[in-house]
C-alpha cells in the first residue's frame, strides 16, 4: 500500500458503502417466490421451480447466504470502527429482502450522495459483475421515476487476488490437509472449484482485450489457484497436484458450459489413483447454497460412494482479514478518486484489476444499461 493509505482514514468522496449480494430464501414459503425473482422473464413454470427448490427444502427452505451477509456486515462495521473509518455500511440484495432498490432509496433519504459498492462476487463475468451493475442501473432508474435524484454509485474492483481474500483460503486448505489421514495427506489432490458458466460467457468475460479462451473469468481463477498452491507448498514442503473444476451448472444440456464438473473430476481422480482430494471453493465468498449442496452434499456423497477421502476447505466468509481487505479497497478507491497516489495491493501474475469496468466488458446477450462502469448512464 502507498503512503496515501497510512494517513488518517478518509473515504472522501464516498459517504457510504453498499454490500450488494444475491439474496436467498429464509423459509419454505420463500423458496418459490425467490426462484421466481431469480428467473423472472424466462417463463419457467412454477412446478419446475418447485423441483429446482428441492435443494433449499433439504435445508428447511433457508439459504445460508443472508446470515452470512449479516455476519460480514458486522465484521465490516467492527473493522471500520476499530480503525477509525467513518463510513456507514448498508446491505441490499438482487433477488430477496432487503432489496437493492429499497436500500438505495433508504441511502438517498439518509442524505448519501456518493456510494461505493462491494459485490459478493470476486471475479469478472456477466453473472458475477455486469449483472450486478445492471441491477444497480435498474434500481437507480426506479428512483428517478419516483422523482428522487439517485446517488452516484461506483463499484470496488475485483478482489479475487487481494491478500485479505487469498490468505484465508490458503489457511482453509492447510486445515483441510491436516484433517486428512496422514497416509493420504501428502498425495492429496486439490480441486479448485467455481461456478460453471456458459463457455460463451466465459470467453467474453473481462475487458475486450481478455476475451477468448475462457476470458478473464478462467484466467483469474487459475491465477488465484497458483498463488494458493505456491503458498501451500511453502508451508508444507509438498507440491500437491491440482486442477480448476466447476460446479452448479444450471443451463440447458445443449449449451456448452465450463467443465469438468466436480463429481466427474472426483471419479477421474479416483480412477487415476489419487489417494484423497481437497475441494477448494475459490469461486465463492461464503458457504451459500451451491457450497452446501453441490460440494458438502452431492460431491461428498460421490466421494463416499467411491471410497475416496475428501475434505472441503473453508470459504472466506466474514474472516477479519477479508473485512480489513475491504477497508483497504475502499481507501484505495477513495485515494484514486481524490487524485492521491496509491499502489493497489494484489497477489499473483495478473495484478490489480480496473476500477471502472470498460465498455464491452462482460457483455450481456441482450444489451442493457449498467451502472458503475465507463458506459454508465448515471454519472
Amino acid at each position: 500500500m502507498s503512503d496515501a493509505l497510512d494517513s488518517p482514514l478518509d473515504p472522501t468522496p464516498y459517504d457510504a458503502l453498499l454490500l450488494l449480494s444475491f439474496g436467498g430464501p429464509e423459509g419454505p414459503d420463500d423458496v418459490v417466490p425467490f426462484l421466481e425473482n431469480v428467473t423472472r422473464g424466462r417463463g419457467i413454470p412454477k412446478e419446475r421451480l418447485k423441483e429446482v427448490g428441492q435443494h433449499y427444502f433439504l435445508f428447511g427452505g433457508v439459504s445460508p447466504i443472508n446470515d452470512q451477509n449479516r455476519a460480514l456486515l458486522d465484521a465490516l462495521r467492527k473493522d471500520f470502527a476499530d480503525h477509525g473509518l467513518d463510513l456507514p455500511v448498508y446491505w441490499g440484495n438482487r433477488n430477496w429482502a432487503p432489496y437493492l432498490t429499497d436500500t438505495l432509496r433508504d441511502l438517498t433519504r439518509a442524505g448519501h450522495r456518493r456510494v461505493l459498492t462491494l459485490a459478493t462476487s470476486a471475479y469478472a463475468s456477466y453473472s458475477g459483475c455486469r449483472q450486478y451493475r445492471e441491477n444497480l442501473a435498474d434500481a437507480l432508474r426506479t428512483l428517478q421515476e419516483e422523482g428522487v435524484e439517485p446517488p452516484r454509485v461506483d463499484k470496488l474492483r475485483h478482489y479475487f487476488n487481494h491478500p485479505g481474500f487469498v490468505r484465508p483460503m490458503v489457511d482453509g486448505v492447510l486445515e483441510s490437509l491436516a484433517d486428512l489421514p496422514e497416509e493420504v495427506r501428502d498425495g492429496a489432490h486439490l480441486a479448485f472449484t467455481t461456478h460453471s458458466i456458459p463457455t460463451a460467457a466465459a470467453d467474453t468475460s473481462g475487458p475486450v482485450a481478455d476475451h477468448g479462451d475462457g476470458g478473464a473469468y478462467v484466467r483469474q481463477h487459475l491465477d488465484v489457484a497458483r498463488v494458493i498452491v505456491d503458498a501451500v507448498r511453502a508451508e508444507t514442503g509438498v507440491d500437491h497436484p491440482w486442477e480448476l473444476v466447476y460446479q452448479s451448472r444450471s443451463g440447458a444440456p445443449h449449451i456448452p458450459w465450463l467443465e469438468p464438473d466436480i463429481c466427474d473430476h472426483l471419479q477421474e481422480r479416483h480412477e487415476a489413483g489419487a489417494p484423497a482430494v481437497v475441494m477448494v471453493p475459490i469461486g465463492f465468498v461464503s458457504d451459500h447454497m451451491e457450497v452446501l449442496y453441490d460440494l458438502d452434499t452431492e460431491a461428498t456423497a460421490k466421494a463416499a460412494e467411491l471410497g475416496l477421502p475428501v475434505r472441503r476447505s473453508a470459504t472466506v466468509g466474514a474472516d477479519p482479514r477479508f473485512a480489513a481487505a475491504v477497508r483497504e479497497l475502499v481507501l484505495e478507491r477513495a485515494a484514486t478518486e481524490s487524485g492521491r497516489a496509491v499502489t493497489p495491493c494484489a497477489l499473483g501474475a495478473l495484478g490489480a484489476g480496473h476500477d471502472l469496468c470498460p465498455v464491452g466488458c462482460c457483455p450481456a446477450r441482450t444489451p442493457k444499461p449498467a451502472a458503475a462502469g465507463a458506459d454508465s448512464p448515471f454519472v
